[in-house]
């Protein structure tokens, strides 16, 4: 399967590693994946601080972009549900049915990761290999949004060497939402807090999740606690192997 990688403005500018993961797993698997160079942000972070028509020219220029793929893929449940939820009605409330008709056709073909691996690849077990105890955050997007459930919980009791911890009050926001941990930053502080508790918890070397703005978040809160746990995007996770290992 050819497959376009909607990287994300965190993998593309801070995280390159996750990029780098999720075409090296797609890879493995046996697929063609390929970069649009020309791809920009989707305008998620506009149209979430209320400057819709800021965001139009970004749907619009997402929309043309990844229109010629059969399927798209990102890592990050955030960003792909901004695709689905938020460009045709942004088009729609600016009067423009075709942008709108148009962002609906790229939204049907756009996935998250675990998604796209278990229900249009059909595939739980990766072949990915990660010695560690590992605890899984999921994120407000993929849970509320796009409604991943288990997937990327799947996935990760496949992986071999790694022992999966229940994350206490696992479906509690971290904090994060973008802008909300900065306008509301004693709020957004005090909801890591409680994250990072139940974290530490569980006594896990790592603490994944699907989306890097989340482990941003809870990755700094744990740096600055020197806690020694420390957070993975679930792309390099499943990206992991050891070919020496039976």
């Amino acid at each position: 399967m050819r497959i376009a990688l909607f990287v994300t403005c965190l993998a593309d500018g801070l995280f390159p590693d996750v990029g780098k993961a999720t075409v090296t797993l797609l890879e493995r698997l046996g697929h063609e994946v390929v970069f649009p160079a020309a791809q920009t942000c989707c305008g998620q972070m506009h149209i979430n601080t209320g400057y819709q028509a800021d965001a139009l020219p970004l749907v619009r220029h997402h929309t043309e972009v990844f229109a010629p793929y059969d399927v798209v893929v990102a890592p990050s449940g955030s960003c792909v549900g901004s695709v689905r939820h938020q460009h045709a009605m942004v088009a729609r409330r600016h009067d423009d049915e075709l942008l709108a008709t148009r962002a609906d056709e790229v939204a049907a073909k756009t996935y998250e990761l675990s998604e796209l691996l278990v229900d249009v690849l059909g595939v739980e077990d990766v072949g990915a290999y990660f010695p560690h105890r590992v605890t899984y955050h999921p994120t407000c997007h993929s849970l509320r949004l796009l409604r991943v459930d288990d997937k990327p919980l799947r996935l990760l009791r496949k992986v071999r060497g790694l022992d999966l911890v229940d994350l206490p009050d696992a479906d509690q926001c971290c904090g994060f939402g973008g802008t909300f941990a900065v306008k509301n930053a004693d709020t957004s502080t005090a909801m890591l807090a409680d994250k990072m508790r139940n974290v530490l918890d569980t006594q896990a070397e790592v603490a994944t999740a699907g989306d890097s703005s989340c482990l941003m978040h809870i990755g700094g809160g744990l740096s600055r606690l020197r806690a020694g746990t420390r957070t993975l995007h679930l792309a390099e996770i499943l990206a992991s192997t050891d070919e020496a290992a039976p």
